[in-house]
């Protein structure tokens, strides 16, 4: 796969600008039978979600709990075995060591924004499939999660948001020399594949108050180093990412809760007698 993934106009192989998302589509209270749930779009990414509780603990997760000031989280990250492009299956949706790592990073992503210390000796659980993956796919979990629990009506600080910073090839100019590299935000599939590395970003509660605070980094490559140098424009980029993200993410779930508020003037029926 060719490294160049620019034009000449400096867009993406997508038409997008470095700095711009791909489009982001939701809908909240897609499963009738859960307590919350959330089908989410960013680009060709696409995620379900379903949130069950608060409720007993089932099993022996429940046990630690007990010995706890709040509740725990359950969370079961798993990736469709259709989910990736003709000709690529995944053998197992879930289970596997990739699986059981975004499995507990989500958890613990989550753990710093749902107050579990309302809920003891309980438990919640958050269901996720990757129903197509083009990218950007646990940072786009992330934000479908942070959705769904909301739907449930969890209480939660702030929202958790994803977001990714890829860190694009060289590509020559017209006089063979070589361009800076360039960081560029929610990449898809065939920029990951052509990048030097991937980092993403998750935001978390804090981050307005002191820069460093509230954020985790997980990177992603096949081996390759980044320099200190360049991880504070990469981090800025994410940060501008993330306000964008959120922005959306308040805007959809404010015009939902509107929307199926019983004193929505659509939910309002007027009896004459």
């Amino acid at each position: 796969m060719s490294g160049e993934q620019e034009n000449d106009n400096g867009l993406r192989i997508d038409g997008r600008r470095p700095l711009e998302l791909r489009q982001i589509r939701l809908k909240m209270n897609v499963f009738g039978h859960a307590d919350g749930s959330a089908y989410f779009e960013q680009g060709k990414t696409k995620v379900l979600v379903a949130v069950y509780g608060p409720h007993q603990p089932k099993s022996n997760t429940g046990r630690s709990s007990s010995k706890t000031a709040g509740g725990v989280l359950n969370c079961q990250y798993s990736t469709a075995v259709f989910s990736f492009s003709a000709g690529e299956h995944k053998r197992r949706p879930r289970g596997d060591r990739k699986s059981v790592e975004r499995s507990l990073q989500l958890r613990h992503s989550l753990e710093a924004i749902v107050r579990l210390e309302l809920y003891p000796r309980s438990q919640i659980d958050v269901f996720l499939e990757i129903l197509e993956a083009d990218g950007s796919e646990f940072c786009t979990a992330i934000n479908a999660a942070t959705v769904a629990l909301i739907d449930a009506g969890i209480p939660i600080k702030d929202y958790a948001i994803g977001c990714t910073v890829t860190l694009m090839d060289l590509k020559l100019t017209e006089d063979n020399k070589k361009a800076p590299r360039t960081g560029v935000i929610d990449a898809n599939f065939a920029e990951e594949c052509a990048s030097e590395v991937t980092l993403s970003f998750i935001t978390l509660p804090g981050i307005n108050s002191d820069p460093y605070k509230g954020m985790v980094v997980m990177g992603h490559g096949a081996g390759q180093r980044l320099h200190l140098s360049k991880f504070q424009t990469l981090r800025n980029q994410a940060l501008c990412g993330s306000k964008h993200i959120k922005e959306i993410l308040d805007e959809a779930v404010r015009y939902h809760l509107t929307l199926h508020s019983p004193f929505s003037p659509f939910n309002l029926q007027i009896s004459l007698d």
